[in-house]
C-alpha cells in the first residue's frame, strides 16, 4: 500500500480565483497562465476547470500548448517564449497557437515560414530579459509591415521587473516607456499585467491581463499572504505521520544534530522531504497543521522525511495526517521560512506525490 502522502487539489479554489482575476482586471480580458505544468497542480486538470472561463491560456513554451490540446481544448494559446526553432511556427499556425516573438532570429525565421500564425511582440521596457527595445520597434514594426505575417500579429506583450513591490516605482516607470512605444498602433491590442499588477490601484492593465500564480492561491506581493489579498489555496498538500517519540532534554533530532530538545518533547516524523520537492530549507519553526492546529517542524528536512514537534497536538498518533500547507498553513508562510516565494514551492512537488481532486 503507497503512503499517504498527496497534493490534494481545489479546483472551486481555482474557479473563485480566476474570477477575482477577472473582477480586477476591470475591462481587460483574462487568459489564465498555465505554465510549470499548471504551477504544478496538473496542466491537463487546470486547463479542464477553466475551460469554460478563460478565452485564452498562456504557457512558455509549444509542449505545455500542446498538452492543453491533448486535454481536449480549442482556446488559443500564448506562447510566452515564442518559439525554440523555425518549424515552429508552421506548427503554431496549424495548432492556434500564438507565439510572442522577442528576437532578431525569430523574425528571420517568420519571414523565410510558408504558414504564418497569429503572434505577439515582446517589448523590452526595462526587465531586460527578452524583447525589443522600446526605441527599436519602429524600425521591427516597419519590417513586418512588408512581411506577408504582418496581418497575424495579435499586439504587444510587456512584463514587469518590480510589480510585487509595493514601494517601488519601477512598475510605473515601465508602464509609461510601454505606452509611449506602443501608442502609434492603436488598433493593436496590449497586455503587461501579472498576477501582481492586478492589485496594484489605478494600474492599468490594456486588453489582456495574465494572472498566473494568484490563480492558484498564492500571493504575488511582498509581504502578503493569499488569503490577505482574497485568493482561495488551490492545493494542500499532506503527508502521515510514521511514528511519534518522546524526545528527551539534551536529545538531538535529524541530520547535523541541528535541533535539541530543552525539555522532554513528543516529537512526530512526517512521510515527506525534500524529495518531494518540500524545501529543504524549512528550518526549525516552520509552520504545519494536525486537523486545524498549528505545528511546527524541528531540525532538518531530509530526502524522504521532516520531524514535527507534536507538544500541541499530544492525541496524534501514526497516520494522523499533517498539513504542510493548505487552509491553515499558507503556501506563503512556507515559502517565507524556507527563503524563497510559493511559485517555487508549487511548481517544485515531484511526480511521486499524487495530485488528487477533491
Amino acid at each position: 500500500m503507497p503512503r499517504n502522502t498527496a497534493a490534494y487539489i481545489d479546483l472551486n479554489a481555482l474557479r473563485a480565483n480566476y474570477r477575482t482575476a477577472c473582477e480586477r482586471a476591470g475591462d481587460a480580458r483574462v487568459m489564465a497562465v498555465v505554465k510549470a505544468d499548471g504551477y504544478g497542480h496538473g496542466i491537463a486538470r487546470i486547463a479542464s476547470a477553466l475551460a469554460d472561463m478563460a478565452p485564452k491560456y498562456a504557457v512558455a513554451c509549444i509542449e505545455e500548448a500542446f498538452a492543453i490540446r491533448a486535454a481536449g481544448h480549442a482556446q488559443p494559446v500564448v506562447l510566452l517564449q515564442g518559439v525554440h526553432a523555425a518549424e515552429d511556427l508552421a506548427d503554431c499556425a496549424k495548432s492556434q497557437f500564438e507565439p510572442v516573438l522577442h528576437g532578431e532570429h525569430q523574425l528571420q525565421w517568420l519571414e523565410q515560414s510558408g504558414q504564418l500564425p497569429a503572434f505577439w511582440l515582446k517589448v523590452n521596457t526595462g526587465m531586460n530579459r527578452l524583447g525589443f527595445r522600446s526605441e527599436e520597434l519602429s524600425e521591427v514594426m516597419a519590417r513586418l509591415e512588408k512581411m506577408p505575417a504582418f496581418h497575424g500579429l495579435q499586439g504587444f506583450v510587456s512584463h514587469f521587473a518590480c510589480a510585487d513591490d509595493a514601494g517601488s516605482a519601477m512598475t510605473s516607470v515601465q508602464t509609461a516607456n510601454f505606452e509611449a512605444a506602443t501608442l502609434p498602433w492603436p488598433s493593436l491590442m496590449r497586455s503587461v499585467g501579472n498576477s501582481a499588477a492586478h492589485f496594484i490601484p489605478g494600474q492599468p492593465l490594456f486588453d489582456w491581463s495574465r494572472p498566473g500564480v494568484m490563480l492558484y492561491g498564492g500571493s504575488p506581493i511582498v509581504g502578503k499572504t493569499g488569503p490577505e489579498l482574497g485568493l482561495e489555496p488551490v492545493m494542500t498538500l499532506e503527508a502521515p505521520l510514521i511514528t511519534t517519540r518522546t524526545v528527551r532534554a539534551g536529545e538531538s533530532v535529524g541530520y547535523g544534530a541541528a535541533w535539541v530538545a530543552e525539555r522532554d518533547t513528543l516529537m512526530g516524523m512526517v512521510a515527506i522531504g525534500y524529495g518531494d520537492g518540500y524545501p529543504r530549507h524549512a528550518g526549525t519553526g516552520t509552520p504545519a497543521a494536525i486537523g486545524g492546529r498549528r505545528i511546527r517542524l524541528i531540525g532538518r528536512v531530509s530526502m524522504d522525511m521532516l520531524a514535527v514537534d507534536l507538544s500541541n497536538v499530544p492525541e496524534a498518533r501514526e497516520g494522523d495526517l499533517v498539513e504542510l500547507w493548505g487552509r491553515t498553513v499558507g503556501v506563503d508562510e512556507v515559502a517565507s521560512c524556507a527563503g524563497t516565494i510559493s511559485y517555487e514551492l508549487l511548481t517544485g512537488i515531484t511526480s511521486r506525490v499524487p495530485r488528487i481532486c477533491r
